[in-house]
């Protein structure tokens, strides 16, 4: 059996393959029988050794193959045994999740979209985008005022990858509250701001005073000091979450960031160890509240963060 998850919204698409997922793994508790291959270097080799290698529990296995339409040669043998691959009992995922489109006269596009169990996910726009919005509020806890699903839609588009970090961030922001336009104003950049990459490299490395300086150049732009924590937070929340699958044997792919800023956390936690992690996120939750209530100024906050991590 072929199953083919593909389109622009890479977002909604690997949400799809994370719940066929998470329905397999309910049936199948040792995942024995699930494999990965990322399409890049596999070879078909690889692929029809383990398609002949008989199952753990006569159970159906779960191979999901990942970006493989760069792959020619990989292509070339597949199509060559498509049609007997296309009737095996075991599942065959082919996942497309990187940025660049296939082109519709691709030979495998064009034989997946016939034969196998396609779904092809399109970037949402008007009432479906806002509907999306809405539930993604709920699902983190929080209330809405209505005018902020159209400041958002101005200000980030309709990247779900992006549009779910910022719901995150205003959700961890608010707790509870409910999030109001100003709050999107405030808090709420139009691109993946990679200069706080930059400060968190330089903390991980141990170089201080640079990480200063980055955070102060930062000030110096305008930038408050409310959306940097906010934007740290951001970052070392999604650390934490990299280092929890990689403590668990987990592969990254369970995780909803967006590619890029999965690759980015996936570098820095090596630079921290768990219980680091933890002891800086209650730490910035320590700051958080401090800055709120007024017992500290903001930017004199941020400096001691610095220091003391």
């Amino acid at each position: 059996m072929l199953i083919f998850l593909y389109g622009e919204d890479s977002y909604r698409s690997k949400e799809k393959l994370n719940e066929i997922l998470d329905r397999y793994k309910e049936s199948h508790k040792n995942e024995l029988n699930l494999r990965r291959f990322e399409g890049e270097n596999l070879e078909f080799q690889d692929l029809k050794n383990e398609l002949q290698t008989m199952p753990m529990f006569k159970e159906k296995k779960l191979l999901i193959l990942s970006n493989v339409f760069n792959n020619k040669p990989f292509k070339e043998e597949f199509l060559k045994n498509a049609d007997k691959l296309a009737e095996a009992s075991d599942v065959l995922i082919f996942h497309q999740d990187q940025d660049q489109a296939v082109p519709a006269t691709d030979s495998l596009l064009k034989f997946l979209k016939k034969k196998a169990t396609a779904q092809e996910f399109q970037p949402l726009s008007g009432l479906k985008l806002k509907n999306w919005l809405k539930k993604e509020f709920s699902r983190y806890g929080a209330e809405v005022e209505l005018q902020v699903l159209d400041k958002l839609i101005e200000f980030v588009g309709s990247d779900l990858w992006q549009l779910n970090n910022e719901i995150k961030k205003l959700a961890a922001f608010r707790k509870g509250g409910k999030i109001g336009v100003k709050d999107v104003e405030l808090l709420v950049k139009s691109k993946i701001d990679t200069d706080i990459f930059k400060t968190i490299d330089a903390l991980a490395q141990g170089r201080k005073r640079q990480a200063l300086h980055l955070l102060h150049q930062h000030l110096e732009k305008g930038e408050s000091p409310v959306y940097l924590l906010a934007m740290i937070n951001y970052q070392f929340r999604n650390i934490l979450e990299i280092k929890d699958l990689l403590e668990r044997g987990l592969p990254l792919s369970r995780s909803l960031l967006h590619p890029f800023v999965a690759r980015k956390s996936f570098q820095q936690a090596q630079r921290f160890s768990f219980d680091e992690l933890k002891k800086i996120y209650r730490k910035i939750f320590e700051i958080d509240y401090g800055m709120k209530t007024g017992k500290i100024e903001p930017q004199t906050a941020l400096d001691l963060f610095i220091s003391e991590i």
